[in-house]
């Protein structure tokens, strides 16, 4: 397989770590996505990494036992170690506090700690088998005050730092889940829930594993995972995860079930909002997109996965080592391998090899993997990194190659303006908002920030219609033909059509003699009357004679300011196009004749210069009596020249009765 064939690889630049082996042990802690790794129990050093940490953290500690949990509170301020079952020791990291260590011991009698987890920079959790106890840590006071706690009997735990959760194991099936939500001093109950455990033969006892739980964020909201490896509908026999909804208020709700269609070793891990299931047994991976349309039974929706099975992208582990010593080959990695530890979101642990990666999707391959352009287009859509790849998926179904339909063409355009239209109705919204002053008292009101599945006109006439027009291969029927569909799904969800659009329909109606088109175009108003577009009329007469009167007709109706129109025509050196149009409007009494005589002269042409000349030479003798020009109108320069080039004797002489 080539690389363009995997849509999974491992991050370019992997946090590295000692390996873990009998001397050193390696922690990893999900909140701040750092690796820890302690040499003998901290007497020899620890080190800290992390993916954002260009200086890993090192430092030394006493040997006080066996290192069960090492985690730093958030922003690394404090350092928390457990040891024991029965208390968690600190060491503050603040510039100017105590280095002393200070110790805890659990409230509850008879608890083991089984973990815990910090939630700000000054918060902190003990999961215990019987509870769960929040802690205010006071660093300067080198003390902790017990903020709340809940008794429950707990079999293990897990956390999600993304939302603050903490999700405690209960019963003995160990399939009663209760939640716990932490924000700034508080800690709320929510609603408990149950799993739903496979059917399995009354001989054996089915309890839910840790192992097959896992927490995560898609599409901003919170769910919790699991891996069912026996449906419970005896004629499916492969294994699947189901996805159970848990909202900050109301009942958790099970909402999601993505069929795997095989049985075996599993790991989860959420990218880009997509849940990808990796397979040990095959050395595969698939991923599901849950906003994508799947089957929908009245309860649950059912999805496949998006694409095939592919491998992760084979990846090299590059030489560390001298310059000399690196010019050997890297060496390939062993991808799922029985040693990687996954975490979430997106995150793959190597302790053997010593590395940390964060798993990435490319989204490329995919494109030649989902020959379904509309189902493509809602899976890009939602890709954070997607604009460039819409671009050219639009790019290539316009290709001579890759021609689409124009009924697949129509779809993908819908696709885009449907995202486009809703950014604009909600930048449109807030910009309401603030002008009425409501964002100083509604602090929740938020300018919506633009994804890059926003592709405004001017992305896809610039990367898109633009090139395609230049094309001379493709037959002018197929090109107006996209030109006037994407101008249509603009119509349809009533987003203003950019003037430089129409200007592209109509400069290749023109190439193609097609006028009696472009006259039904405008009649029709099938091409919204603008400006820009007027004078690109004007500026057709010579090789259209009718565009002159649309062109009028369509500024009347515009009814704007005819100045402007009159300078757009200047700069494009269409001189007599203006002194027509402004005798259209009956202007041409009150212009200014040195205006339209320096137009007349840049263009170098000495006829149109003449022509120009001897107009105002006689409206000057129709307003005044006399065809020369007065002081006040500065002409003297132009007058001089016209002596020059056509002789005293060109002047007109002033007619007398």
């Amino acid at each position: 397989m080539s690389e363009e064939d995997y849509y999974l690889e491992l991050c370019e630049r992997p946090v590295q770590f000692e390996k873990a082996n009998p001397v050193n042990c390696v922690f990893f802690d999900e909140a701040n996505k750092q690796v820890f790794a302690v040499r003998s129990g901290g007497a020899t050093g620890v080190v800290v990494k992390g993916p954002d940490d260009r200086n890993p953290i090192s430092f030394r500690m006493d040997d006080k036992g066996e290192v069960k949990c090492i985690k730093f509170s958030l922003e690394n301020k404090i350092l928390a170690v457990q040891r024991t079952s029965k208390t968690v020791d600190f060491c503050n990291f603040i510039p100017d506090n105590s280095q002393l260590e200070y110790t805890q011991e659990c409230k509850t009698k008879n608890a083991n700690i089984l973990g815990f987890c910090w939630t700000s920079s000054t918060e902190i959790v003990f999961i215990t088998d019987q509870g769960i106890e929040f802690y205010q840590v006071l660093p300067e006071k080198r003390t902790l005050k017990l903020l709340k706690s809940h008794n429950i009997n707990v079999n293990w735990y897990m956390y999600c730092p993304e939302s603050a959760v903490i999700l405690l194991s209960t019963t003995v099936l160990e399939n009663v889940l209760q939640p716990f939500y932490f924000r700034a001093g508080t800690m709320s109950k929510l609603p408990k829930f149950e799993i739903e455990l496979p059917a399995a033969p009354k001989s054996t006892k089915l309890s839910l594993s840790e192992r097959d739980i896992a927490m995560a964020t898609i599409y901003g909201q919170l769910y919790v995972l699991f891996l069912r490896h026996h449906s419970r509908t005896s004629n499916s026999t492969g294994a699947e995860v189901v996805l159970y909804h848990l909202p900050r208020e109301g009942a958790c709700k099970k909402m999601h079930i993505l069929k795997l269609n095989r049985t075996g070793k599993f790991a989860l891990n959420v990218v880009d909002n997509l849940v990808v299931v990796h397979h040990q047994d095959t050395e595969t991976s698939v991923i599901f997109d849950i906003k994508l349309r799947g089957e929908f039974d009245g309860t649950v929706t059912f999805h496949h996965p998006v694409l095939p099975a592919r491998s992760i992208q084979p990846y090299q582990i590059p030489m560390a080592g001298p310059a000399a010593v690196t010019s050997q080959s890297p060496v390939p990695c062993k991808l799922y391998s029985s040693s990687w530890i996954v975490f979430q979101p997106d995150i793959i642990i190597s302790a053997s090899q010593g590395y940390l990666w964060n798993l990435q999707v490319k989204l490329e391959p995919i494109v030649k993997l989902l020959p379904d352009k509309g189902r493509l287009m809602d899976f890009l859509l939602q890709r954070k990194e997607c604009k460039m790849v819409i671009l050219s998926v639009c790019s290539q179904m316009l290709s001579e190659a890759d021609r689409a339909t124009l009924p697949v063409i129509a779809t993908v355009f819908d696709k885009l303006n449907h995202e486009y239209k809703k950014y604009l109705d909600a930048e449109q919204s807030y910009t309401a908002a603030a002008e009425a002053g409501q964002s100083r008292s509604n602090p929740l009101l938020k300018r919506l920030v633009r994804t890059q599945a926003v592709l405004d006109q001017s992305d896809v006439y610039t990367h898109v219609l633009s090139p395609f027009v230049e094309k001379k291969e493709m037959p002018h029927k197929f090109v107006i033909a996209v030109l006037m569909e994407y101008i249509r799904s603009l119509n349809q969800f009533q987003i203003a059509v950019q003037h430089y659009l129409h200007e592209l329909v109509i400069k290749t109606l023109v190439q193609h003699n097609l006028f009696y088109t472009l006259h039904q175009f405008l009649q029709y108003h099938v091409l919204s009357d603008s400006k820009p577009l007027a004078c690109l009329l004007l500026s057709l007469e010579s090789f259209y004679p009718p565009a002159h009167q649309l062109s009028l007709d369509m500024l009347k109706r515009l009814s704007t300011a005819n100045d402007e129109i009159v300078e757009v025509l200047l700069s494009k050196h269409q001189v007599l196009a203006a002194l027509r149009f402004i005798r259209g409007i009956g202007g041409h009494d009150n212009i200014s004749a040195r205006k339209f005589l320096d137009a007349a002269k840049q263009t170098e042409d000495n006829m149109l210069f003449y022509t120009i000349f001897r107009f105002f030479e006689q409206r000057n003798q129709r307003l005044r009596g006399s065809p020369n020009f007065t002081p006040g109108e500065h002409c003297e320069e132009h007058v001089a020249f016209f002596k020059q080039v056509f002789g005293d004797q060109a002047l007109m002489r002033p007619t007398t009765f």
